[in-house]
């Protein structure tokens, strides 16, 4: 029969061999675990280039058509401001001298009507003057 002792150091060393059983399992999987990610990080980096490439020209035409927009942005500030002298330049053209033209017939008016004889009772209107 075993001792104690060996029987004691019987279970440790089947204690040891299962240890050592599931650690080479765990090594065993994560050498897959590693060999997949690898697997996935080469094949994101084989598509990521080309995907790199598609946003630096997309980047690139943006930046372009930017450019354009400004220009018509600026154009078109330019017409507005244009618009908004063309505009002054009307009002002060054509209401400086409608407005004197105004003044002139509404005091020729005052001064025909202050020269002419004060009629009483006239037939047709009804009102007196």
């Amino acid at each position: 029969m075993l001792t104690a002792g060996e029987v004691a150091g019987l279970i440790a060393a089947t204690g040891w061999i299962v240890l050592v059983c599931v650690l080479s399992m765990v090594l065993v999987k994560l050498a897959r675990l590693l060999k997949e990610t690898t697997k996935a990080v080469s094949d994101l980096n084989n598509r990521l280039a080309p995907l790199l490439d598609d946003v630096s020209v997309t980047v690139n035409e943006t930046n372009r058509q930017l450019v354009a927009i400004e220009a018509i942005a600026r154009d078109a500030k330019q017409v507005s401001g244009h618009a908004a002298r063309l505009s002054a330049v009307t009002e002060t053209v054509f209401t400086g001298p409608l407005i004197k033209v105004s003044s002139l017939s509404y005091g020729m008016r005052r001064a025909i009507e202050a020269r002419r004889p004060v009629r009483r009772g006239n037939a047709r209107s009804g009102r007196v003057r």
